[in-house]
C-alpha cells in the first residue's frame, strides 16, 4: 500500500506513494479523466487527487482492495444502472483492484460532471445579471 504517510502536494506525489501495479491503475484513471475533462485543473483535495472546474468534478484514491472514485452524489445517481455491480455509497464507487478498471465509464462520468458544473456556473452567472 502506501510507502509513506506524508501529505501529497501533487497528484504525481500521491501516485508515487504506491506500489508499481497500483501506480499503473492510478495513472490510467488520471489519464482517462484528463482526456474527458481537459479544462479541469488537477489538485489534491481532502488528501486525494481531484479535478476541479467550476467546483469539484471528480476525486479518486487508492485503497487496499479498490480504487475509490468519487463523482459526487449527482454522478452516482446519473449512472446508477452502470454502477449497480460495484460497491458504493451516495457519492462514491469502489472499483476492485482485481477487475479491469472501467475506464469508459469513468470518462462518461467525468464528462457528465463537467457538463453539470458548467451548466450550474452559467445559471449562477445569469442570476447575477
Amino acid at each position: 500500500m502506501k510507502k509513506n504517510s506524508h501529505k501529497p502536494a501533487t497528484i504525481d506525489d500521491y501516485i508515487s506513494g504506491f506500489a508499481p501495479e497500483i501506480q499503473r491503475l492510478l495513472k490510467q484513471v488520471r489519464n482517462t479523466i484528463r482526456k474527458a475533462a481537459p479544462k479541469a485543473q488537477e489538485t489534491i483535495s481532502y488528501g486525494i487527487p481531484a479535478f476541479m472546474l467550476e467546483g469539484p468534478v471528480v476525486y479518486f484514491a487508492a485503497f487496499k482492495h479498490h480504487i475509490g472514485f468519487f463523482p459526487t452524489s449527482s454522478g452516482t445517481r446519473a449512472f446508477k444502472k452502470e454502477l449497480s455491480s460495484y460497491k458504493g455509497a451516495k457519492g462514491s464507487v469502489q472499483f476492485p483492484l482485481d477487475q479491469p478498471m472501467p475506464l469508459n465509464l469513468i470518462a462518461k462520468m467525468a464528462r457528465f460532471r463537467v457538463k453539470e458544473n458548467l451548466e450550474r456556473a452559467r445559471a449562477k452567472s445569469k442570476q447575477r445579471r
